[in-house]
């Protein structure tokens, strides 16, 4: 069946490995590298992993053990290896690499900051404050204006919705930016128009808790942020 890797870190990590199941009910263990002070933490891999059931709660439940113990690289979802010999090639060919990264993360955890908007209220807000937007959606009300209009109309509304929903996502960014050592956005998403993941140094979290919070009250009405953290830093190693 294989190992399941759920992350990197170094042989001085604590390894309290007996207080937390891994996927599929898994038992966790280290294999550590043949040279220096790297290690893997793994457990035998289900016959199937999956993102229905429990495989990606175990996941994540065992990647915030660790991290709560030390610092850690925590692998992506699904990390399978043959074996212990292949941990350990893996290890060591990446040897330092993932002491770079290891250094880059320690003190540090990560925050997801997502920015979303009720799409009626930035509909609302687009009509009452652009002039073209407001001009035409007059001469198209009621069935009214031309077939050219009405598709002029849906383009304009939805470049105004997308450019001042930029704004909003770089503005929120302005404000937390000085207080992260290092960001990495990920794609929107219909439900979000940003997703950025911010890697923030211990003694700076309170600063940047601050900072979202007053940079949120700042957004529109029907506009806001949700902002998960501490994390184990996922989106930086």
């Amino acid at each position: 069946m294989g190992l399941y890797v759920y992350a990197v870190t170094r042989s001085s990590h604590p390894l309290e490995l007996d207080g937390v199941a891994g996927v599929g009910g898994s038992a966790l263990r280290a294999v550590d590298a043949r040279a220096g002070s790297l290690c893997a933490v793994v457990g035998e891999a289900p016959a199937e992993v999956s993102v229905a059931g429990g495989d990606m709660e175990a996941h994540h439940r065992v990647q915030e053990h660790l991290w709560r113990q030390g610092v850690t690289l925590p692998l992506g979802f699904g990390f399978l290896a043959p074996d212990d010999e292949a941990v350990r090639a893996v290890l060591e060919q990446g040897a330092e690499r993932f002491g770079e990264r290891l250094d880059a993360v320690t003190g540090k955890a990560e925050y997801n900051v997502k920015c979303l908007e009720d799409e009626e209220a930035g509909l609302r807000r687009v009509v009452r404050e652009s002039e073209p937007v407001r001009r035409l959606n007059e001469a198209t009300r009621d069935g009214g204006g031309t077939y050219e209009e009405r598709v002029e109309l849906g383009r304009l509304v939805m470049d105004e919705l997308r450019a001042r929903q930029a704004a909003m996502a770089e503005a929120v960014a302005g404000a937390l930016r000085p207080h992260a050592a290092a960001e990495r956005p990920s794609e929107p998403s219909r439900q979000y128009f940003a997703n950025v993941s911010y890697l923030v140094d211990d003694a700076r979290a309170d600063a940047f808790g601050k900072a979202a919070e007053a940079v949120a009250r700042e957004l529109p009405e029907g506009a806001g942020l949700r902002v998960r953290g501490p994390l184990p830093p996922y989106s930086f190693a």
